[in-house]
């Protein structure tokens, strides 16, 4: 099993380093994950890990993270909007990382709001270890994300334009 990180096109660099600590790469190890790839965007290049109990890869940017989050077991997310719903589009199980050190962080309200629709677990880098370690007892999936409906504008912009 893989699990994929992803900052975006930023720097998270404490997200980074709270996955690599010791504590968090034996938790992934005993939940069964063999891989971790990270996507560190901007940020510092990780350490040198010497002995890891799973496989560590690193880049900083593709042109598209779809291959990447579609083959992963597990996606712990950063908070932008564009990471999150691709990867809820892809049903993925994901952990979604707010970067509390955001003011006026927009962030936070939609991981909080798929968070209580039961889309998504969504934590700080704080508390990131106490989230992945309650992961094996969500033995629910979370709720996929709808499907969009993409007639659904094209068919209200018609009908206030008069058109057919």
């Amino acid at each position: 099993m893989t699990a994929f990180v992803t900052v975006g096109t930023t720097q998270f660099d404490v997200l980074i380093q709270t996955l690599l600590s010791d504590e968090a790469l034996a938790l992934l190890a005993t939940q069964g994950y063999e891989k971790l790839v990270l996507q560190i965007g901007r940020g510092d290049d990780p350490p040198a890990i010497n002995n890891p109990p799973l496989a560590i890869d690193w880049f900083r940017f593709k042109t598209s993270l779809h291959k990447d989050m579609a083959d992963a077991s597990l996606i712990i997310s950063h908070a932008g909007a564009g990471s999150v719903l691709e990867g809820m589009r892809l049903r993925a199980r994901m952990v979604v990382v707010v970067n509390d050190a955001l003011m006026d962080n927009h962030q936070q309200e939609l991981a909080q709001e798929l968070h209580s629709q039961d889309h998504l677990l969504a934590t700080t880098p704080a508390k990131l270890i106490d989230a992945l370690q309650t992961l094996p007892q969500r033995n629910v999936q979370f709720r996929p994300f709808p499907e969009p409906n993409m007639e659904a504008f094209p068919r209200f912009l018609a009908a206030h334009l008069g058109l057919k």
